[in-house]
């Protein structure tokens, strides 16, 4: 077991109808967390209720109120975290979560993680792949192993403080920005294969259709920094995938309707380049072991 300790932050906005799976995830846990805030964005339904039932029963749960707002916004998301994060901040932790309110994972699954952060020095932020229905995050995409899943990152606690945090950025990639800024930084960042978890909900879809997601998810491509030629692939992957081409177009379309738009990159340039860099290494991987497959087939 582990000798390292960890906090983790939730911030939750209209999860009523999967955040009890969350909850009985983390009490379930083998190593339990020194706090767990749970930080209502502002919810409408019963999601306020559901953690203040658990609250009052689990000494290590905090849970903080925000205000109402009128969007469900990515920026609000990171303000939510880093509201829950002054909370911690005094206590003496090692590691610090950020943890979607609708995943449910086994019960040694922070444990697991604890003992990678323990065993790597230099791993900087680390999870695992997930599955969501029949879709799992690593053989259904054109993700490596060191791209860290957003609904459930751990960070180590320096380099978290080195990155500053997540970033407030409405049109999303809070995430992905945090664990590609840590590794521009020269830290380690993994996804494990050995545990996952599940996703109750498609991503993206909390207040939007598929179709407008994977549109969404093109744009937030494009202000990522992503390479053109990256994007293609990408498109063309998903093309093969449900829902069959127009999931793809979309995909593509919200990429170059953003270009079209000049829409301003919230990202530096540096960070753009090292991602590109990355995009260009990972599709030359891809299709070397493309020829190399096929050249074994026809020996």
């Amino acid at each position: 077991m582990s000798r390292l300790s960890y906090v983790l932050i939730t911030a939750a906005r209209n999860e009523a109808d999967h955040i009890e799976k969350t909850i009985r995830s983390v009490i379930a846990q083998t190593v339990l967390p020194l706090r767990w805030v749970i930080v209502d964005d502002g919810s409408t339904d019963r999601t306020s209720e559901i953690v203040q039932q658990y609250a009052a029963e689990v000494p290590w749960m905090d849970v903080v109120r925000m205000p109402a707002r009128d969007d469900r916004s990515f920026a609000g998301k990171a303000q939510a975290f880093n509201t829950g994060g002054e909370r911690v901040r005094d206590l003496p932790y090692d590691i610090i979560g950020n943890l979607d309110a609708d995943i449910s994972f086994g019960p040694d699954y922070f444990d697991f993680l604890l003992e990678r952060f323990e065993a790597m020095p230099k791993l900087g932020a680390a999870g695992t792949h997930y599955v969501e229905g029949s879709f799992h995050s690593y053989r259904d995409s054109y993700i490596n192993v060191h791209h860290v899943n957003g609904q459930c990152q751990m960070f180590r606690r320096a380099c978290f403080e080195e990155i500053c945090g997540y970033q407030p950025v409405k049109g999303g990639g809070i995430d992905w920005i945090a664990s590609t800024t840590a590794r521009m930084r020269g830290w380690e960042t993994y996804s494990f294969a050995e545990r996952t978890f599940t996703h109750h909900r498609g991503m993206g879809t909390a207040e939007s259709s598929v179709l407008s997601a994977r549109f969404h998810y093109g744009k937030k491509d494009y202000w990522c920094g992503g390479h053109p030629l990256w994007q293609l692939a990408r498109a063309a992957y998903q093309m093969a995938k449900p829902p069959y081409v127009v999931g793809g177009l979309c995909l593509l379309g919200g990429y170059c309707w953003a270009w079209m738009m000049g829409m301003e990159r919230p990202v530096s340039r540096e960070l753009m380049n090292f991602h590109r860099g990355e995009q260009i290494k990972r599709l030359q991987e891809l299709i070397t072991s493309k020829f190399k497959i096929k050249k074994q087939r026809e020996m």
